[in-house]
């Protein structure tokens, strides 16, 4: 009798296991996931000054940088300019490096979706907005895709402010998963001591051992391998 017990929850732990990988979703690591951004989505609203909270990149299991601001401008509605500001966590002199990337919209019936191709950025660069409050926080999801090659997730949790709320926070960061972002690695964004210090006050072993800000990743492209 006890045998035949055995074999059957073995039957059974069997079949549950087969059936969990039935229902498991193919995921293609080539393709940028298909994304839902935000309805009704107004882009002036969102244009203006933000502060970068948290930080995912697909590439990056550490934090590199810290004191990213963004601020959004367009022209006509059609187009979205992001100029944003960053340094890197180990400059000893916290130097302000400045870059900015501008993006397309393909359709005005998903304002909300975002396209930039220009050869720098190595094949077609999408941005979404997942969702926004206009006044106090915003969600971007950004997907870097070129056949061949896995493609590149990044993301911002951004505020108005140099802080988020932690309800807020919770709030943005459950809407990741469904897009394949581990949000483990979802690293918070320093906004503090943004300012470059003197020269004089630090050390010369630091830096003589500083990495020149050109030889370092830009934190809004990817280099396919």
């Amino acid at each position: 009798m006890m045998y035949y017990l055995l074999v059957g929850i073995f039957i059974c732990l069997m079949c549950g296991e087969l059936q969990g990988s039935f229902r498991k979703k193919y995921e293609d690591k080539e393709k940028c996931p298909k994304v839902k951004a935000i309805r009704n989505f107004l882009l002036e609203e969102l244009l203006g000054k933000w502060y970068v909270i948290e930080y995912y990149a697909s590439s990056e299991e550490a934090l590199s940088y810290r004191c990213m601001r963004a601020d959004f401008t367009t022209t006509s509605l059609q187009d979205v300019t992001m100029n944003f500001t960053y340094s890197f966590t180990d400059d000893p002199i916290n130097e302000i490096l400045v870059g900015n990337i501008t993006w397309t919209i393909p359709s005005l019936g998903r304002p909300a979706h975002w396209v930039h191709s220009e050869d720098t950025y190595e094949g077609v660069y999408n941005t979404y907005v997942l969702d926004s409050d206009y006044k106090s926080w915003a969600l971007l999801l950004h997907c870097a895709e070129k056949k061949k090659v896995p493609r590149y997730l990044s993301s911002f949790i951004m505020s108005r402010k140099p802080t988020l709320g932690i309800n807020e926070k919770a709030y943005l960061r459950d809407k990741l998963p469904r897009y394949d972002i581990d949000v483990s690695y979802l690293f918070d964004m320093s906004q503090d001591n943004c300012n470059v210090p003197s020269v004089d006050n630090i050390p010369p072993p630091l830096l003589m051992n500083r990495k020149e800000p050109s030889t370092r990743r830009h934190p809004m492209k990817h280099i396919h391998g």
